[in-house]
């Protein structure tokens, strides 16, 4: 299962897109306090979040809480600040990829101490960044191109 681990997410209009884009592709979601938003089931509920139930969500007070809680052997850091493209990441199904929040990105230290982890999605230079759950769906879908779409390929309705 690809793993989705937001670092201190702010917005909830974002957080909403990328919990859908999980329940649509089967990753799980990790949440990495603090959050700016709620995430109790009363405001789930609040905002119509009908696809929450599909998606499994996982809470942790910080970073050092997700590591003591997860064995993380793949693992990909998306920043602006990466001299690597995203496609040149070596993805693998149970990848964790990791995106911080939307006013300034990753800890320059988390940045740091993985360095080999980071990869960018490509951009023009005066562009700042692109939405964090655009970011996220772009890449989720290129490591499950990379990983055949494992249990993916076979609904649409106009299948050959």
């Amino acid at each position: 299962m690809l793993n989705i681990v937001l670092v201190e997410p702010e917005i909830p209009q974002n957080c909403g897109n990328i919990a859908r884009t999980c329940a649509a592709t089967g990753s799980r979601l990790h949440l990495i306090r603090p959050l700016g938003f709620d995430i109790s089931e009363k405001a789930v509920k609040r905002a119509g979040l009908d696809y929450w139930n599909l998606v499994e969500v996982r809470d942790y007070e910080n970073l050092d809480e997700f590591f003591a809680c997860n064995d993380v052997k793949n693992m990909w850091c998306l920043t602006t600040k990466a001299p690597r493209c995203y496609t040149e990441a070596q993805f693998t199904e149970d990848s964790y990829l990791f995106f911080g929040k939307e006013t300034k990105g990753l800890p320059e230290d988390f940045l740091e101490a993985h360095r080999e982890s980071c990869v960018r999605l490509p951009m023009r230079e005066e562009a700042r960044s692109l939405n964090l759950s655009n970011a996220v769906a772009i890449t989720v879908y290129e490591a499950l191109r990379q990983t055949g779409f494992s249990g993916l390929q076979d609904y649409g309705k106009m299948r050959v």
